[in-house]
């Protein structure tokens, strides 16, 4: 019986398995499904089979969804254990619009090692029937940076011609035929939209149609920050991200703490809120269509108080130094708030920010102003405790201060010459606190400074002075305007002493260029600076108005920068130590403020000059007004006009004034002379010049010789012939013949003898032993006027002039006593030379009327050996005394022959024959 009941239960089991299982498949899957689509997705909602709803295990569900009879996506769903039983939900984005082509989603479960039969669900049809071409998507905003796909659906009839994006190339698109009717453009943005959207466009034979895609990016908005401003309030600054190019299709939506910001896209949203102490997150969020960014910051309100700026701001007391600023706050609780606050003080093109701090600081006084000068004044205030930013700044005010007197001037002196110049600089706007009426000048010599010279001069800046230059003056120069004087501005001037003079000309110069426009001059420091340096410069080669800088003791060094420094000038720096008595020169400078090239043309008198095969060319020394650069050296280029050779000479020496060129061939050449400088060759000069072969020279040099030996010889023969007589008379003087006069029997004339000794030598001449001449007058009278005394030597003849005796007459006593030795004391005058004797001549007693007798041996004597001259000395007495016109010898010029006779009385007399 038992038997049997197992048999029947066994049969109903298997019947049983039978209905509900065919070959390992369920009759029985996913329950109450539900499909619903958004745009390009599609979700799909099912419950659980409950087949499987009682398994411990994992449920797998498999999803296909086939497109166009083609499977385009396939899925497993995983449930666990703990969510069987309950709704599941799947989601899908196609890449294909849902309008394109018609789209089935099927799901079948698998539990238990057993799996259920498909279940399909259509999601949507598709568009089949069009009456016009249609592009989908439609109006949608894309991220910039996708992959899109377009379709284009064309009704009935209509041939497709081609699909593409606006603004796009070929090779960023791709066209693809689903069916007949339907056709795809796949794409890859790139780029935001330009405009409001971008144009896609189906072209079919007979039309455009198109539809609008918004491509964009999602909000990147940063840096979240909130604040008060009022202590009642919370203001959030961020930084707005790059433009969404969605402004029109979705426009980003802000949102602080849930609530909307009305002007979220400006970066900023404000909020009533009760402002407690302590930290807070305030959380703001940015969203659009592409997507969603959300912001936190977390704050402590009451230590980020961000103040409103001061209102109503008035100058109330305005003086010459000194202003007070008042301000209100339109707060109340920044009355009880330390506070700092920033003034803004601006003059001209300066502006200087001054602090000052308070609780509920509502005030501040500016001091140390400049006296009639306008000024432009704001101010910012932030809290001094957690201090978290400046306020913004006032509106700002302008005021004048009072006038009051000049400051003292900056005095300097120039020497030029004998002059001094005292000079100064013209009072800026901000020194003079008014206009200058008027500068007064005094000077004096520093040991006499109760007597001052004064005097007053309008509209100038400079006053020249002729002083003593062997000693000191001190000068002093105040400015006047309407409030009063400056304090006198006080100089020494030093004396010009040959030691002052020397200790200026030790002072060492050395260069100096400058840089940037600007000379940068740095000296060492010396003891005697008691108040500090002067440096001044001007141009070193023409007279100019020197300008000068003031350095404070603790320096040594000064960056000079003018607009009157010009380049390629050079500028002379001097500086000088400033001491309690008179400045002392400490160094000089010279020096560009920056080298220029040099004209071409510098070496004006170029000048050459070949010496055998050698060439040297010259020049004059460079005057230093056509130096716009230090010359460093010359060189001398020399081009073979021939074969281009070159040959190349130089010098480092600046102050060469010529190069020369060794061993040159015989050739003409082009001589180019440069200057060397730090802006390279420069001052080029050149000139041409053919060599002449050493032939030539010395043909030339001899032609030369010849012709100055021709023309000296020319000169002295022309000389010789114009002079002749002068010179015959000089070298080679005519000899007179001796004229013999003896005197008649009447004793009243005197018949001439003439001895001519041309045929006779002087021993043939008549002997004669004595002349006596009584009452007779012997004158000697030469062609010039001229007396001589005449003597006679052994080697030949010679005549002495006597200087300034002349004669009036000669008396020749002759006396018959050889012993007789001597004569009546009388002067000697002069010897007369005779060929034959020697006669020493004397002159007479002017009151004597007799004449000296001879001395003995005045004989002439012959022998066998020849003539032998006397060797005693014939004396003759000259009467002085006035011409007797009847004296019956009168002798001009005489040789006197003395014959040996018996003493008788006789006179001579005897001329010049020639």
């Amino acid at each position: 019986m038992i038997t049997w009941l197992l048999l029947v239960s066994l049969f109903c089991k298997s019947t049983q398995d039978g209905h509900g299982q065919e070959n390992g498949v369920l009759h029985y899957g996913p329950q109450n499904l539900t499909l619903t689509s958004s745009d390009q997705m599609i979700l799909l909602t099912w419950e659980d089979d409950p087949f499987c709803s009682a398994s411990d295990d994992v449920s797998i569900y498999e999803v296909v969804v086939p497109t166009a009879d083609k499977q385009v996506h396939y899925e497993e769903v995983a449930v666990p254990p703990d969510q069987i039983g309950s709704t599941h939900s799947w989601n899908w984005m196609s890449h294909l619009p849902l309008e394109c082509v018609y789209h089935l989603v099927r799901l079948r479960s698998r539990c238990r090692n057993d799996t259920s039969p498909w279940k399909q669900v259509q999601a949507l049809p598709g568009i089949e029937n069009s009456k016009r071409p249609q592009v989908f998507p439609w109006d949608r905003a894309f991220k910039v940076g996708s992959r899109v796909v377009f379709c284009c659906i064309l009704p009935a009839g209509k041939i497709f011609n081609r699909m593409y994006l606006m603004g796009y190339n070929d090779s960023y698109m791709n066209t693809t035929k689903i069916n007949n009717q339907t056709y795809t453009l796949t794409v890859q943005l790139n780029g935001a939209s330009r405009g409001s959207c971008t144009n896609v466009i189906c072209e079919t034979n007979t039309s455009l149609n198109g539809a609008c895609a918004y491509v964009g990016y999602p909000p990147g908005d940063t840096d979240l920050q909130c604040e008060t401003r009022n202590l009642q309030s919370v203001e959030c600054h961020w930084t707005v991200g790059r433009d969404t190019h969605l402004s029109l299709k979705s426009p980003t939506v802000y949102q602080l703490l849930g609530s909307k910001c009305e002007n979220g896209s400006m970066g900023r949203c404000k909020m009533e809120v009760q402002v407690d102490a302590g930290e807070r997150n305030w959380t703001l969020t940015a969203q659009n269509t592409l997507g969603k960014v959300q912001l936190s910051d977390c704050a402590d309100l009451t230590k980020r108080v961000h103040m409103i700026e001061p209102k109503g701001m008035t100058a109330s007391t305005v003086n010459a130094r000194n202003v007070t600023l008042e301000w209100e706050w339109t707060v109340q609780q920044y009355n009880d708030l330390n506070i700092t606050c920033e003034v803004n003080v601006s003059h001209g093109e300066r502006n200087t920010i001054r602090e000052n701090n308070g609780v509920g600081l509502h005030f501040v006084v500016l001091n140390d102003l400049i006296p009639h000068w306008a000024y432009n004044v704001t101010v910012r205030c932030g809290t001094t405790q957690h201090f978290w930013k400046w306020s913004d700044w006032s509106t700002s005010i302008n005021f004048l201060t009072k006038g009051d007197v000049p400051d003292a001037l900056d005095v300097w002196m120039q020497v030029k010459g004998n002059q001094t110049i005292i000079i100064w600089k013209m009072p800026l706007a901000n020194q003079s606190h008014g206009d200058i009426k008027v500068y007064e000048v005094t000077w004096a010599k520093t040991t006499e400074r109760e007597r001052q010279n004064r005097t007053e001069l309008h509209n100038k800046h400079r006053l020249e002075l002729s002083l003593d230059t062997t000693v000191d003056y001190i000068a002093t120069v105040a400015a006047w305007n309407i409030n009063g004087s400056s304090s006198p501005s006080t100089i020494t001037i030093p004396s010009r002493s040959p030691e002052s003079s020397s200790r200026v000309e030790r002072v060492n110069t050395s260069c100096i260029i400058g840089s940037n426009g600007c000379f940068n001059l740095s000296w060492s420091s010396s003891p005697t600076a008691s108040c500090g340096y002067i440096v001044d410069w001007c141009p070193t080669i023409k007279q100019c108005k020197v300008d000068w800088l003031k350095v404070p003791p603790n320096e040594t060094s000064a960056r000079i920068c003018s607009k009157r420094l010009n380049a390629g000038v050079m500028y002379t720096l001097s500086v000088y130590a400033c001491t309690q008595v008179a400045p002392v020169l400490l160094e000089r400078r010279e020096g560009y403020i920056s080298e220029k090239r040099i004209e071409d043309g510098l070496f004006k008198s170029l000048k050459w000059k070949q010496q055998d095969s050698d060439v040297q060319v010259s020049w004059d020394p460079i005057n230093l007004r056509e130096q716009s650069a230090f010359i460093q050296g010359y060189v001398l280029y020399c081009l073979d006009n021939n074969n281009n050779k070159v040959i190349i000479v130089n010098t480092v020496n600046p102050e060469a004034t010529n190069l020369t060129a060794r061993n040159l061939d015989i050739s003409s050449y082009t001589f180019t002379v440069k200057a060397q400088t730090a802006v390279g060759e420069c001052g080029t000069t050149f000139f041409t010049a053919t060599l002449n072969s050493l032939t030539d020279n010395l043909v030339k040099l001899v032609f030369i010789s010849l012709v100055t030996v021709f023309s000296l010889l020319s000169l002295i023969a022309i000389l010789c012939y114009r002079h002749w007589t002068w010179i015959k008379q000089k070298v080679y003087p005519s000899i007179p013949k001796p004229v013999l006069r003896l005197p008649s029997p009447d004793g009243n004339s005197c018949h001439p003898l003439f001895l001519d000794q041309s045929h006779h030598s002087e021993a043939d001449i008549v002997d004669v032993s004595e002349l006596h001449c009584n009452s007779v007058a012997l004158e000697y009278a030469s062609q010039e006027n001229k007396f001589f005394v005449f003597s006679q030597t052994a080697k030949g003849y010679y005549n002495q002039p006597l200087k300034k005796y002349i004669p009036s007459s000669l008396t020749l006593p002759i006396t018959s006593n050889p012993s007789q030795s001597g004569s009546p004391s009388t002067q000697f005058k002069g010897v007369f030379p005779n060929p034959s004797y020697n006669l020493i001549m004397q002159s007479g007693d002017r009151h004597s009327n007799s004449c000296p007798e001879l001395q003995e041996g005045t004989h002439m004597e012959n022998s066998s050996n020849g003539y032998h001259p006397q060797r005693n000395t014939d004396t003759f007495t000259v009467n002085q005394t006035a011409e007797d016109p009847e004296s019956p010898v009168s002798c001009v010029s005489t040789y006197i022959l003395l014959p040996q006779a018996a003493p008788q009385s006789c006179c001579m007399h005897s001329q010049y024959s020639e």
